[in-house]
């Protein structure tokens, strides 16, 4: 796995920013000319994420959340602005991307062999995530028999399969019970100890002394609490 940015001693909120995004903007058309329409959702964000760092982001339903997160991971192309990252990057999408017909540990594979992973690397964090979040009695069970949650547990677990120094999640404990949220927790801390980075999208944030930094999506534009 890779090695965590900050050296003993540093200041990690001071080094250089696992991702930044600067003057994000995208706007959606809809209709047919000479009717069509443009509406605005992102007008400039910025961005940051320091390594060791937890940062939330709130808004609205509309205020783009989502829409910021795709394009912070690629998946959907700016208007305008930059997005810069270092390091891999590990993505929890809202609804999980899985395959019907594999099981978690075809899923695992699947996913290990993507991110060139080696056999033996691939399997121990296939462990220590089934570990982490309980769902080992499912290794085996396709993804068109679980549950909501631990559908939800093995969307998270792939995004953590590489051990990515920037990990973006989008409402990922929507579908968890109060045990599984606490391991979550659990997850994310460890991640901060080691240096890594996580982004949390959430329409709400009840627990804000998890997070190092609250960031809202307001009329386009993110603003620091």
């Amino acid at each position: 796995m890779n090695e965590p940015q900050p050296r003993s001693g540093d200041d990690p909120r001071t080094a250089r920013p696992l991702l930044a995004a600067a003057g994000i903007e995208k706007a959606y058309r809809h209709g047919t000319w000479p009717a069509r329409r443009t509406t605005p959702v992102l007008r400039g964000v910025d961005l940051t994420l320091a390594p060791a760092e937890v940062v939330g982001i709130v808004g609205e339903n509309g205020s783009g959340k989502s829409t910021l997160m795709k394009i912070l991971v690629g998946a959907l192309a700016a208007d305008a602005g930059t997005v810069t990252h270092t390091g891999r990057l590990g993505y929890c999408p809202q609804e999980p991307v899985v395959y019907e017909r594999l099981t978690c540990d075809e899923h695992f594979e699947l996913f290990g062999h993507a991110y060139a992973m080696t056999s033996e690397a691939e399997r121990r964090s296939r462990r220590a995530i089934y570990a982490a979040l309980g769902f080992e009695r499912y290794a085996g069970t396709r993804a068109d028999q679980l549950s909501g949650g631990t559908l939800a547990k093995l969307n998270l677990g792939l995004a953590l399969l590489a051990d990515p120094e920037v990990l973006l999640l989008d409402e990922p404990y929507a579908g968890f019970d109060f045990d599984t949220y606490l391991r979550f927790w659990d997850l994310v801390a460890e991640r901060r100890t080691a240096g890594r980075s996580v982004l949390i999208i959430s329409h709400f944030v009840t627990d804000q002394e998890r997070f190092d930094r609250i960031v809202e999506l307001r009329e386009g534009r993110a603003v620091h609490r």
